[in-house]
């Protein structure tokens, strides 16, 4: 984008060309006003012999307005040479301005595209997950089967086992060791 400094600085330019150029042709209309109102007096007066008082203001007037024409012609090819290093600079600039915009279009576009490649990255990354759940899944029901088995097995032996004593401890001071009653065998 061209910023708001080079904007003025383009305008200024063009101001400063316009300007000059009607000063240029302010000029150009003089000279030729000039040059037609002299040749209207040489060619309406053809015994026209210029005083040597004349002749020298005309001289005069000639050498001033070709000094002038020399300065201004000078201010021409300046300013035509800064035109040229401001075009220059503008070419720069829209060439920038090119490169910027694409690389933001496709800046534009890969961001738009990354929930996309996200989504589909994300999914691959689940599939080694998804494979490790359902085999954990598989081991927890078959642990599951087993420990119900096992469950089953030891209710089954608990209801087997009619009695089992445990050790009786008798009152303080009478035998420092226990004795266990005998446990009946299995039915």
């Amino acid at each position: 984008m061209v910023s708001q400094t080079e904007t003025q600085t383009r305008q200024t330019v063009q101001s400063e060309v316009t300007r000059l150029r009607e000063d240029l042709r302010l000029r150009d209309q003089l000279v030729q006003q000039l040059s037609q109102e002299l040749f209207r007096l040489v060619k309406g007066n053809a015994n026209f012999i210029p005083q040597p008082e004349v002749s020298e203001r005309h001289q005069a007037s000639m050498r001033s307005l070709r000094d002038q024409l020399q300065e201004v012609e000078q201010q021409v090819q300046f300013y035509q040479e800064q035109i040229k290093v401001r075009d220059e600079e503008i070419y720069q600039l829209r060439q920038s301005v090119q490169e910027l915009t694409d690389r933001s279009r496709m800046l534009e576009q890969v961001v738009q595209e990354l929930p996309q490649i996200y989504r589909q990255k994300f999914s691959e990354r689940m599939i080694p997950v998804r494979e490790k759940v359902a085999m954990l899944q598989r081991e927890n029901r078959q642990l599951h089967t087993e420990l119900q088995s096992v469950s089953y097995r030891l209710a089954v032996r608990n209801r087997n086992i009619t009695r089992i004593d445990l050790p009786s401890f008798s009152p303080m001071g009478d035998s420092p060791i226990p004795t266990f009653g005998s446990i009946e065998s299995l039915a």
